[in-house]
């Protein structure tokens, strides 16, 4: 009988010590990025929109108030890639939607090595192999021995790849062309049945492009939503992590400008979509089971034509169309290189020169640059133009110069780097533009919202500087996981209001 209570009590000992250790997570982590949201739409939109959307999230969570993108460009591919990675261009090595690898043109998450899933087009040959960096969903699947699923979920690729990360369970993105979401080899070899049902049920819901459309939210979080049900997230022993990125407010914005009633229905859209979307959450994952955070990938700018209207002093520069005119100076500038392109191609500020077309004219690279510099900061609508390589020694702001360097990779940077001056925008330049662009360090474009809520989450809001870089930190701390592999961000405090 002794022998019988001592084998009891080893046992309840046992156990009390290995409920003990258990490691306390949500069953599940919502990141939610919203395209172009500058930080200040929460405050513009706060009187407009219902209590139980966004506002909810502002009034019974956490806001990082000053949260900033800490390098330049700022971008939906670098800043899908940076939210989720905690790092920066310098070390997850996304340069942009587009940039140049060597003497390749690459699409940020373009993969000629793999196929559509659903799509027979290019949409499908996507994947993230381009992303030199580890994510949260990454870190999430080594905390868990990979028993954790990892899903993302966009109407545009790469907001739906890098978010998901390289060891995600699917991605999913919407092919305009098949009316349909869709994936790649990368992740399955053919598209789950409650995938290709959502397909059939919602292939006629809108017409023309759901990028255009704030329906195009809606569906967003409808296949969230189916995604949330048939994959079971948040339904078993470990934390799972469902990446949704709103793409339609940045190509309505795009097109149509800040203020226009088209880009206000779809932050109405967006508001009512949150709501719906908390109260499923609410029912399925259960009230304070699940840990949402809500940021964007970057900001706008207003329309440089209304500003002028308003004597604000405004521009625009059409950045891909110079290529022509800069390699024309460079030519009569360099008679040796005879018809040769000395400038490979510009992307979002970005200078490319052409190194082996230089060396085949017997010109210097150093040579070259210097007069391409010294031509462009002729450009009153230019306040730097700075050498790569020699950004430490560049007469620049402190806070400007690390942004460069954070958006500088050695072999996917190109050779010089354009500032233009406050509201110049890199965009059409016509007087009769009417809608937006971004890119840039001002704050226009690199102030974002940062809000927490859920799981463990008190109400409250801090003015503390903060990165975009911290987001990820953020997470993993809260989920008592290692940060990303190439994270440089920092955990915020989250305090309550006293």
């Amino acid at each position: 009988m002794k022998r019988l209570t001592s084998l009891l009590i080893i046992a309840l000992t046992a156990a009390t010590a290995t409920m003990a250790a258990t490691v306390e997570r949500p069953k599940l982590v919502v990141g939610i990025v919203v395209d172009q949201m500058r930080w200040d739409y929460l405050y513009y939109y706060r009187p407009l929109v219902g209590d139980n959307g966004l506002n909810r999230l502002l009034d019974q969570g956490f806001s990082v108030e000053d949260t900033k993108i800490n390098y330049t460009p700022t971008v939906t591919a670098i800043g899908h890639a940076s939210v989720y990675t905690g790092s920066v261009p310098a070390f997850h090595g996304i340069l942009g939607n587009d940039f140049y690898i060597g003497n390749r043109e690459t699409y940020c998450c373009g993969d000629s090595t793999v196929s559509g899933v659903g799509s027979t087009g290019k949409a499908g040959q996507m994947s993230p192999r381009n992303l030199q960096a580890s994510t949260i969903g990454d870190e999430l699947h080594l905390a868990t021995d990979f028993k954790s699923k990892v899903v993302g979920i966009a109407l545009k690729d790469r907001a739906a790849i890098l978010p998901a990360g390289h060891s995600a369970d699917a991605a999913y993105w919407y092919d305009k062309n098949a009316k349909a979401f869709i994936t790649s080899s990368f992740y399955m070899k053919e598209l789950p049945q409650w995938v290709s049902d959502f397909n059939n049920a919602h292939r006629n819901d809108i017409d023309g492009s759901p990028l255009l459309s704030p329906k195009g939210v809606k569906l967003t979080f409808q296949m969230a939503e189916a995604a949330l049900k048939n994959m079971e997230l948040g339904q078993h022993d470990v934390t799972d992590l469902l990446a949704i990125s709103i793409s339609s407010t940045d190509a309505i914005a795009h097109d149509y400008g800040l203020r226009d009633p088209l880009t206000k229905e779809s932050y109405m859209e967006l508001d009512r979509q949150i709501e719906a979307f908390l109260n499923i959450l609410d029912n399925t994952v259960g009230k304070g089971e699940y840990l949402l955070f809500l940021t964007a990938d970057h900001g706008g700018a207003f329309n440089y034509n209304d500003l002028a209207s308003h004597r604000i002093p405004a521009g625009a520069w059409q950045s891909w169309s110079d290529r022509k005119r800069l390699n024309d100076h460079l030519r009569q500038r360099f008679p040796e290189a005879g018809d040769r392109d000395l400038m490979l191609g510009e992307n979002m500020g970005r200078i490319y020169l052409n190194h082996d077309n230089i060396a085949a004219a017997g010109l210097e690279l150093s040579t070259v640059k210097q007069e391409m510099m010294d031509f462009l900061i002729k450009d009153e609508r230019f306040q730097h133009v700075v050498d790569y390589k020699h950004v430490a020694d560049a007469t620049l702001p402190q806070p400007l110069r690390e942004q460069i360097c954070n958006g500088y990779h050695p072999m996917r940077s190109g050779d010089i780097f354009v500032v233009p001056r406050p509201q110049v925008v890199i965009t059409f330049d016509s007087p009769t533009f009417r809608g937006t662009s971004h890119g840039l360090w001002n704050p226009y474009d690199a102030h974002i919202p940062f809000l927490l809520y859920g799981w463990h989450i008190p109400h409250g809001a801090t003015t503390k500087p903060a990165a975009i870089t911290d987001i990820a930190a953020t997470i993993c701390s809260l989920l008592h996981i290692q940060a990303p592999n190439a994270c440089i961000g920092k955990a915020v405090e989250i305090t309550p209001d006293k």
